[in-house]
C-alpha cells in the first residue's frame, strides 16, 4: 500500500473548539494522539493545519509538536493556502495519510485538490469527524468515487510496520492497546 519513505501524513484542524463540539471528539482526540506519536516514533513527514485560530483555537496539546510544522489557513483545502503548499512541496511524497476535523468540509476539499493533482490519498476515517455524521459518512463516500483510499488507524500502523520485527514493533503496538 504505502511505505513510511514516500508517504506523508496531513492533520487538519483537530483544534479545541472544534473537538469539543463533537459527539465522538474523545475518541477522535484520542485516535488523532495516537497517529501522531506514531508519525514521530516513525520519523514521518507530518504537517498540521489550524483553520483560524482565533477564532477555533490552536490544535490540541497532545498532537502540537515542534517537530511538526503547523500551518495556520483560512481556506478549506489546505492546498489553497500559499504556507501550507510550500511546505508541502519540500516533502515531496507520492502518498499522503490524511485525517481530521470536518470530514464534510476541510478534509474533503483538500482530499480533493490532492487527488486532482495525482497524489495517493488514504483518509484515516477513525481520526475523521464532523458534527453531523451523515455529512461525514457522504464526504468519505464522495472521496472514495473520486479515488481516495479509505482506511483506519490500525490499517495505517500495521502497514508501516509490515511486520512484528519492525524495530518500532513495541512501541506501536502499545499505541493500540
Amino acid at each position: 500500500m504505502f511505505e513510511i519513505e514516500n508517504t506523508s501524513i496531513i492533520c487538519i484542524d483537530v483544534q479545541e473548539k472544534l473537538v469539543n463540539m463533537l459527539d465522538n471528539g474523545e475518541i477522535i482526540k484520542n485516535n488523532a494522539i495516537k497517529i501522531m506519536q506514531a508519525a514521530k516514533i516513525l520519523n514521518i513527514d507530518t504537517i498540521i493545519t489550524e483553520q483560524y485560530p482565533k477564532g477555533l483555537g490552536n490544535t490540541i496539546e497532545e498532537i502540537s509538536n515542534k517537530n511538526f510544522k503547523t500551518i495556520e489557513k483560512t481556506t478549506f483545502s489546505a492546498c489553497q493556502t500559499n504556507d501550507f503548499e510550500k511546505e508541502f512541496n519540500k516533502i515531496n511524497n507520492k502518498n499522503i495519510l490524511i485525517f481530521g476535523i470536518e470530514t464534510h468540509i476541510c478534509v474533503l476539499q483538500t482530499v480533493l485538490d490532492l487527488l486532482e493533482k495525482g497524489y495517493n490519498v488514504y483518509i484515516i476515517e477513525d481520526c475523521c469527524a464532523s458534527r453531523n455524521k451523515n455529512n461525514h459518512k457522504t464526504a468519505l463516500q464522495l472521496s472514495k468515487q473520486k479515488g481516495a483510499f479509505i482506511i483506519t488507524l490500525e490499517i495505517a500502523l500495521f502497514n508501516f510496520l509490515k511486520s512484528s520485527k519492525h524495530k518500532n514493533f513495541k512501541e506501536i503496538q502499545t499505541l493500540i492497546k
